[in-house]
């Protein structure tokens, strides 16, 4: 049997086993956080270590540095840390784990801070945080782990870690609503208005949206319906009659009360004296789920010759469960969600055409599906405005593919993006979901975002949710994105001179900020002032001032230069450089220039003796996007020639030329003297020298070492 049973975004560890894998894995090492559920009887475990670890690996019997969590430990009455083995953390934690039903939870890490809660989302619900005072910052796998019990894991995702105190996640806000007094809960959505998001209990019997009508008893009672609801439940027949009434003459109202009831919220009562009409009443309009409830009840009481003509209420609950990407899926059982989404296909028992300008018709939506997904929807087609009446809507300066998208979302209740390019797309519908406030739409969006974030979309994205108030984490997982590839970000393209002033500040000043050059962040700084269609250098923008003014230049954004240049760490740049800039028509025009370059001059010029004004970030060293190799002696493993070998980092030694990682050329032919391989080889080769050719009419020998384009040499001693 295997270790580990695998369905749709989940899995069963076996006891005394782990479940390891390339996805769950961290972005970065030391931060990230796995978002999961679980459901066991005690011990769910999990373990964060630099490396992957093996199926019958066991926490316990590990000599590397790793972190392990444990919820539930001692029975079920105690949460652990453990650190590489030893326990740092021990305390109360009663009833962490259900075997019943999963429960939800989130493990993050940040730099050694363990944060463990309940739910979704992350910094939500915290239930510890510890701080490792001797962080283990190469932590990057996850294993799901047990102890003595099978543990089930389910809808896990590894996200990006929030720093500490952060509130990048506290956006997306959730409350839990008791619906019954038998423990039942239903999930309502809590807007930022107050607003209720509606569920489909809402509609039972409600004349919102209601496109079908019964005419029940000999007393002719009239109950609305919606027939995409009632059609993905069952078979009804509306075209009997005109179309949207269905006559039951025969039928008391309290049993097709309970039908309806049992088909918009999953569960009814009936009086047990009714309950073969109930089943007889399913059984005609072919409601299966609620039949098979029926019968199970009957053959129970039967078994217990407890059947009887009494008006004792029976409860009548679905037990099918449908597999939802979203436990905010609003149908469950018995609506058929295959029959909902066909419904959007079809456009059968369609009550709104939905137009996107430029594009024409999109969709033949139903409003009720709508209404349950969108308040803002809802309030549209409920409040007297023009389109609660009319049957076309159309909505503008949104993207068709997106909008369909959102739609296919509202019906299946899961996010259908097939092409690997997705990223602006993701963006649209991000934007329409934080329109409508569909917030797991937009949670989903973020999360897919991060997926699939790289250095060219990055821009994009940022433009578009730094005005979203709840996407700060995706906000901030941009700028630490485009903080650590500074270089490529401005020069790739000129794209960041869109983001507003407060974000490229906040970049500028980022903690991660990663660099081979001070002069990258002026020349950028320039550019994004200047709002040019090409990233230019600072000695370009000096010429440019030899005939122009600052005001003519930089325009509405002259004012930011002043607030902006302190982000440059001029004393970190070389003296010729300052000396240039100190001449230059920039400190000629501009004050807070010349006074930072002079101020780097004065520091470059008082060596160890430096005031203590000086020990503020501008004068301290960045994160370099270089690989520090430190010489220690001639053949040591240190050297760029060793490092290419290990195709910079990756894998053992190989000899490079074989690898193809370098390219190896001479001033003389090939031969054995000349050999590319030989002279990178690990063996030093006293035969390697290069014959003399003739250059420009002299002799000349060398030797040509070509490490890619993709990498450069930046030498620290000369």
């Amino acid at each position: 049997m295997r270790l580990v049973e695998e369905t749709k975004r989940s899995l069963t560890v076996a006891p005394f086993e782990c479940a390891w894998g390339e996805e769950f894995r961290f972005g970065e090492p030391g931060r990230g956080c796995i978002a999961f559920e679980a459901s066991a009887h005690n011990d769910v475990t999990l373990v964060f270590r630099q490396q992957l670890g093996s199926h019958h690996y066991h926490y316990k019997l590990d000599s590397s540095r790793h972190y392990t969590v444990i919820l539930g430990s001692h029975r079920n009455k105690r949460l652990k840390i453990e650190v590489d083995g030893r326990t740092v953390v021990d305390v109360a934690g009663v009833g962490l784990c259900c075997s019943s039903s999963f429960q939800s939870y989130w493990i993050s890490i940040y730099d050694g801070l363990i944060s463990i809660g309940l739910g979704k989302h992350p910094n939500k619900n915290l239930l510890f945080q510890w701080l490792d005072p001797d962080p283990n910052r190469n932590v990057q796998y996850v294993g799901l782990s047990s102890w003595d019990k099978h543990v089930g894991y389910r809808n896990i995702s590894i996200l990006p870690s929030a720093p500490p105190n952060s509130i990048l996640w506290t956006q997306i806000e959730y409350a839990y609503v008791e619906r019954d007094g038998d423990g039942e809960y239903a999930r309502k959505q809590v807007l930022k208005d107050d607003c209720e998001q509606r569920v489909l209990e809402d509609f039972l019997e409600n004349w919102d949206f209601s496109d079908a009508v019964f005419v029940v008893g000999s007393e002719r009672k009239v109950v609305p319906a919606h027939k995409v609801v009632l059609g993905a439940s069952g078979d009804f027949p509306f075209n009997l009659v005109d179309g949207s009434t269905i006559e039951l003459p025969s039928v008391s109202y309290p049993v097709l009360h309970s039908l309806l009831e049992y088909i918009y919220t999953g569960s009814t009562q009936i009086a047990e004296c009714q309950l073969n009409s109930l089943l007889e009443f399913s059984s005609h309009f072919k409601v299966k789920t609620l039949v098979s409830c029926c019968e199970e009840i009957i053959d129970c009481l039967k078994m217990d010759k407890k059947l009887s003509e009494s008006g004792k209420n029976l409860k009548v609950s679905s037990n099918g469960f449908q597999a939802h990407q979203f436990d905010s899926f609003p149908f469950k059982a018995p609506v058929n969600v295959q029959k909902i989404g066909q419904f959007l296909a079809n456009g059968e028992h369609s009550d709104i055409n939905i137009y996107v300008n430029g594009h024409g018709l999109v969709a033949k939506g139903h409003k009720i599906i709508l209404s349950l997904w969108s308040v803002p929807l809802a309030k549209m087609f409920t409040n007297g405005m023009k389109e609660s009446n009319a049957s076309d809507v159309f909505f503008e300066d949104v993207s068709a593919e997106a909008f369909f998208l959102l739609l296919q979302f509202m019906y299946y209740g899961e996010l259908k993006v097939d092409t690997r390019d997705i990223t602006s797309v993701l963006v649209q519908l991000l934007l329409l979901s934080d329109q409508f406030a569909i917030t797991i739409l937009q949670f989903e969006c973020c999360k897919r975002i991060m997926e699939c974030l790289s250095e060219d979309t990055v821009c994009s994205v940022l433009q578009a949710v730094s005005s979203i108030p709840s996407c700060k984490l995706l906000e901030e997982v941009c700028k630490r994105n485009f903080a650590t590839h500074f270089d490529y970000c401005t020069t790739a393209c000129t794209d960041f001179v869109l983001l507003d002033e407060a974000t490229f500040k906040d970049i500028l000043q980022h903690g991660d900020m990663t660099l081979t050059s001070e002069e990258r962040v002026l020349d950028a700084i320039l550019t994004w002032c200047m709002e040019t269609c090409e990233t230019l250098s600072w000695t370009s923008v000096d010429k440019l001032l030899s005939t122009s003014t600052p005001e003519q230049l930089f325009g509405e954004r002259l004012t930011a230069i002043n607030t902006l240049l302190p982000f440059v760490r001029f004393p970190l740049m070389q003296q010729s450089i300052l000396q240039r800039m100190e001449r230059s028509n920039l400190a000629n025009h501009m004050q807070a220039f010349r006074q930072l370059v002079a101020e780097a001059i004065e520091f470059s010029h008082g060596g160890q003796w430096m005031p203590a004004s000086y020990e503020c970030e501008r004068f301290q060293h960045r994160r370099s996007s270089y690989k520090e190799l430190q010489y220690i002696s001639d053949g040591d493993n240190n050297g760029v020639i060793y490092y290419a070998g290990t195709s910079f980092g990756k894998h053992q030694w190989m000899n490079p030329v074989l690898a193809k990682n370098i390219t190896v050329m001479a001033s003389s032919p090939n031969c054995r003297y000349t050999d590319p391989k030989a002279l990178v080889s690990k063996n030093y080769q006293g035969t390697c020298f290069a014959g003399p050719c003739i250059e420009e009419g002299k002799k000349r020998s060398w030797w040509m070492v070509d490490i890619g384009q993709d990498h450069q040499v930046l030498p620290s001693f000369f």
